[in-house]
């Protein structure tokens, strides 16, 4: 359930929008390009056409009680998200729409078989991103399939929401509004966050800011909403997430290591030339023993949760190097950005304020002073100065 959880919420991948903006674009491209950007209209516009008013539909008395529920909630979420959390909720969620299936997009990523560095993607307005993503599953698939002829190790994700960053009014959907108080908190949260601060061009930071704000503003969510249990069963939730994760992260530094991958300047994964010395069938014996480790790591892990199986769907499908760089890409930073709100004293407006500087600075400088922060108390920076963070 857990990873479900976070496989819906990593929605905040980014939708790839301004119509006239990806129409010359479209022009422009080869077909490949041309088919991307034309699903990608085509399926914003179902979004912008079929979506309903929520107070419309709670005022419909054949509105089904659930549905009416959590449109309810949804609202109460929107005050608290603009009075307590500080977030730019303008006009976004005051409306549904029923998608008629589990996700809304689903994402394509993909890393050479024999290296964790992702293939990034470029778009208009947004740079470039290591995702491409498909508002329907059979497109995703067809241009997975073409990936994985070409030799890369390729993960098809579900997402259940997304942003527009403010290009269009962000609807309610089907995908999400059934999930439990505390996740779907998160994944508006989630959501708004990515509309207050935005790196152009770096997925990792994008993702492990709005993952912070989307906990925290859960956290707090609950704290003010929720009862002693629902706050104790959210914590233990992000607990085990985090102990997830730590195994991902061991499984991904020994994959580089073994490919002989390197880190640039600003920490992000490239291909290094020593992994050519290896003989691929050894790479891939190896690698296959890695997967195997992470495997039975995860399952010492259920036996310290009590046989809890929070991320059995996860492990359920084979395990590659994309599938790893999924995880990474929402977590790598996040316990930077957690230094940088208790640097602030948890006040979310200078958090923002702090977390929108970094944005402003090259990559490079971002990630080290994210991962500076993440190395403890002793990596704190002032606040007061004008290019403090």
């Amino acid at each position: 359930k857990a990873w479900k959880n976070i496989a819906a919420r990593r929605g905040g991948r980014l939708a790839i929008l301004g119509l006239a903006l990806a129409a010359l674009v479209v022009c422009l491209s080869g077909c490949d390009t041309f088919r991307f950007y034309r699903q990608a209209i085509g399926g914003e516009y179902q979004l912008l056409a079929n979506q309903e008013p929520i107070a419309k539909l709670l005022a419909d008395p054949k509105t089904p009680a659930r549905l009416r529920e959590k449109l309810q909630l949804v609202q109460e979420l929107r005050r608290f998200a603009r009075n307590e959390l500080n977030l730019p909720v303008g006009r976004h969620y005051e409306k549904y729409v029923d998608v008629h299936r589990s996700y809304v997009v689903w994402n394509v990523e993909a890393a050479p078989e024999f290296s964790m560095a992702p293939k990034s993607w470029w778009y208009p307005m947004v740079g470039r991103l290591e995702y491409r993503g498909y508002f329907a599953k059979v497109d995703a698939q067809k241009y997975g399939e073409k990936l994985a002829k070409k030799g890369y190790d390729v993960h098809l994700g579900g997402a259940s929401a997304y942003s527009t960053l403010g290009w269009f009014r962000d609807p309610v959907l089907n995908t999400f509004i059934f999930e439990e108080e505390a996740g779907l908190a998160e994944t508006l949260f989630h959501e708004l966050g990515h509309q207050e601060v935005f790196a152009r061009g770096d997925t990792d930071f994008n993702e492990a800011f709005a993952t912070t704000v989307g906990q925290e503003g859960a956290r707090r969510w609950l704290k003010a909403h929720g009862s002693v249990d629902a706050q104790a069963a959210y914590e233990t939730e992000i607990r085990h997430t985090r102990e997830f994760v730590h195994l991902i992260m061991s499984a991904r530094l020994r994959l580089e290591r073994l490919y002989g991958d390197e880190r640039s300047s600003e920490g992000k994964i490239r291909a290094g030339r020593s992994r050519s010395t290896v003989p691929a069938d050894k790479l891939r014996s190896e690698k296959s023993h890695i997967l195997q480790e992470l495997r039975e790591e995860y399952a010492r892990l259920k036996e310290q949760w009590n046989g809890i199986d929070a991320f059995g769907s996860y492990f359920s499908r084979d395990l590659n190097n994309s599938k790893l760089n999924s995880v990474a890409a929402y977590y790598d930073f996040v316990p930077g950005f957690e230094r940088l709100l208790q640097n602030n004293g948890g006040d979310l407006e200078k958090f923002y304020r702090a977390a929108e500087r970094l944005s402003k600075k090259s990559k490079t400088a971002r990630h080290q002073v994210l991962r500076s922060l993440a190395s403890g108390p002793q990596a704190k920076i002032p606040l007061d100065e004008s290019n403090s963070f």
